[in-house]
């Protein structure tokens, strides 16, 4: 199915001749959070070109590992449990690539399945286990996420809600969750704003999100 063929007989020739192409994890990444339409992933994807967007859903079908989903009136596309058995990759694959991000260019943008597929890469359910429930509200850029920590269990959505803490931050909200900047001096400098809520609990964020750079 893949334009490419390495001419080789091994698993990570194959898995590359399926998502290798270009474009085709982040159009997995962003179903990784939920089923999207046409429309939801182009505009989750601004620079994709629709027929590159068109032929890398064609090919991921294909592979078997996304599917069309009829509803109502519309189409989705969703991945399938082979699709799914990405997940652990995808997530290692980004706690791979924080090591190298440097600082953000002024044309680099965060989006919200691209902010909650990095929360879920940064999260530490082990940590997060001996701490209280907590929910916080953060805004990256235009992306709003609602996200729900309880005990080893993490809830990304969409929105807004109820919660113990709403802050607001841009790209570099990496030098937080690298450990870089502690929560004290991510306020004082303005990499982090508290919008509502108990500041002090950007110190427990830190603990359960975090990466090493």
């Amino acid at each position: 199915m893949a334009a490419r063929d390495y001419g080789q007989y091994c698993g990570i020739t194959q898995a590359l001749e399926l998502v290798g192409e270009r474009w085709a994890l982040l159009i997995i990444r962003d179903l990784l959070v939920g089923p999207r339409r046409y429309g939801e992933l182009a505009a989750g994807l601004p620079r994709i070109p629709s027929n590159i967007l068109a032929a890398r859903l064609k090919e991921l079908q294909a592979a078997g590992i996304i599917r069309r989903a009829p509803r109502s009136r519309f189409v989705i596309y969703e991945l399938t449990p082979y699709g799914r058995e990405l997940e652990p990759v995808v997530l290692a694959l980004g706690a791979w690539g924080f090591k190298a991000m440097g600082e953000p260019r002024d044309e680099q943008i965060i989006t919200p399945d691209s902010m909650t597929m990095a929360l879920r890469t940064a999260f530490r359910p082990q940590v997060a286990a001996t701490l209280p429930a907590t929910a916080y509200g953060a805004r990256f850029g235009p992306a709003e996420l609602l996200v729900r920590v309880d005990g080893s269990a993490l809830d990304v959505t969409r929105g807004d809600g109820p919660v113990d803490l709403a802050f607001a931050a841009g790209p570099d909200i990496r030098r937080l969750i690298s450990g870089e900047l502690s929560p004290d001096r991510a306020i004082a400098t303005g990499v982090v704003e508290v919008l509502r809520g108990r500041g002090d609990l950007l110190d427990r964020f830190a603990s359960t999100f975090h990466l090493a750079a």
